[in-house]
């Protein structure tokens, strides 16, 4: 569970917030009007986040590949559904 500080308190106690963070393993976040800003977390903490951004992108992009590779609609998909224009891909006119 983080700690919720309000910004005006955490501009006064800013050293202390950061030692809770490093020393405490703490997380720490900074509220307006009691709504979340920001959030201080350990630089450790900071990496497995962003590990974990990294691996949840993975399967998108390799999805987005596979969509790309599909075959070309057909003349009578494009009447049925309506579709006025076709993606020709990098280079064709």
């Amino acid at each position: 569970m983080a700690y919720e500080i309000p910004v005006t308190q955490a501009r006064a106690e800013l050293a202390d917030l950061i030692n809770r963070v490093v020393y405490g393993g703490e997380r720490v976040v900074v509220t307006r009007h009691g709504k979340p800003l920001v959030a201080l977390v350990s630089a450790e903490d900071l990496a497995k986040l962003e590990a974990l951004s990294a691996s949840e992108e993975e399967p998108v992009v390799s999805s987005v590949s596979r969509v790309a590779t599909a075959a070309p609609s057909t003349a009578a998909e494009q009447q049925r559904f309506g579709i006025a224009a076709e993606h020709r891909g990098h280079g064709a006119s």
